[in-house]
């Protein structure tokens, strides 16, 4: 079963705050591949996986809010296929309050951005909201807007203060976007030093030399169990995130280069993300079929079976 950990959805792109809003339109408007966050450009994208967890997003700072409200509604309208997370501001002075108002509206985790929402992860009054995730039992996201904006704080994106916390909320799930790009050995090392921490590969699938070199070094650091599937959805879509993984042997084949053994990508893509963050849902499997058409599983099992030729043969556990 196949589970997008990190998903985001809108009704707006003003949501995204100004400047976002503005960078994306611009993107659109020149002919790049489109970035629709819509729930109908969501639900046809994820009709190749079981399940997604759809990410809230908040920064008062840059004007952007996509209300929890939203998030739990989109929810709602297929809860065997979605989970929702909050986005919540740790700078903002309800932000206790708005921890409890989404866990009324049934939403099943927090996410942050200190990137966006400028402070720096160990920041005092965000740590009352670490305590309180870890008193209700609620995964903690640390998540960044894609592409980001000139008021971003670059210095509050390093995964390293992440150890402080973890140390701090020891049986607290925290999860890593983009596996914490461009510190990604930073984020390797952090995962593997907490029980509890782990990253998602969002954003960086859609690098696949990058993509190939993480995975390299988390077999090396071993943490691949430590790594779970997302796909950044709207920047990118599961599908494309389950083929860029298949077909990362294409790098070493005919070299020198190691190879990623199919079976640890086959591991990340249907890791039990919910089990590890201590989600309880009912996720529906096999995913749901729209009618008139038909999901693209059986095109990421082509893929697969492509790459086990290209690598020349059955895959083990040991050929790293």
């Amino acid at each position: 079963m196949i589970i997008d950990l990190h998903t985001h959805v809108w009704a707006s792109l003003d949501q995204l705050g100004n400047e976002a809003a503005k960078r994306v339109r611009k993107q659109n408007a020149q002919g790049h591949t489109q970035i629709d966050g819509s729930p109908a450009a969501h639900e046809r994208a994820a009709a190749c996986v079981a399940g997604t967890v759809v990410l809230g997003f908040r920064a008062d700072r840059l004007g952007a809010r996509i209300p929890n409200e939203f998030i739990a509604e989109f929810v709602a309208k297929n809860p065997f296929r979605r989970v929702g997370v909050a986005g919540i501001d740790p700078m903002s002075a309800d932000c206790l309050d708005q921890i409890e108002v989404a866990v009324s509206l049934g939403l099943v985790g927090v996410a942050v951005s200190p990137v966006s929402q400028g402070f720096h992860p160990a920041h005092s009054a965000a740590m009352p909201i670490y305590e309180r995730c870890a008193d209700l039992g609620l995964p903690l996201f640390v998540t960044r807007q894609e592409a980001l904006t000139a008021d971003a704080v670059l210095e509050f994106a390093r995964p390293g203060p992440w150890d402080e916390i973890a140390r701090a909320f020891p049986m607290l799930p925290i999860v890593i976007s983009e596996v914490g790009h461009p510190w990604i050995d930073e984020t390797l090392l952090l995962v593997g030093k907490h029980e509890h921490v782990y990253a998602d590969i969002s954003g960086i699938a859609s690098r696949p030399w990058q993509l190939y070199n993480m995975l390299l070094s988390a077999s090396s650091y071993g943490v691949m169990s430590k790594l779970l599937f997302g796909s950044g959805f709207p920047y990118n879509t599961p599908a494309r995130t389950i083929e860029a993984l298949y077909m990362l042997n294409a790098y070493s084949h005919g070299t020198q280069l190691p190879s990623i053994p199919r079976a640890s990508i086959r591991a990340i893509i249907e890791q039990d993300s919910l089990t590890c963050l201590g989600i309880d849902a009912e996720i529906a499997s096999p995913p749901l079929e729209p009618d008139g058409e038909h999901t693209e599983s059986p095109t990421v099992e082509v893929v697969s079976q492509s790459q086990h030729s290209t690598v020349g043969g059955p895959d083990s556990a040991n050929e790293m």
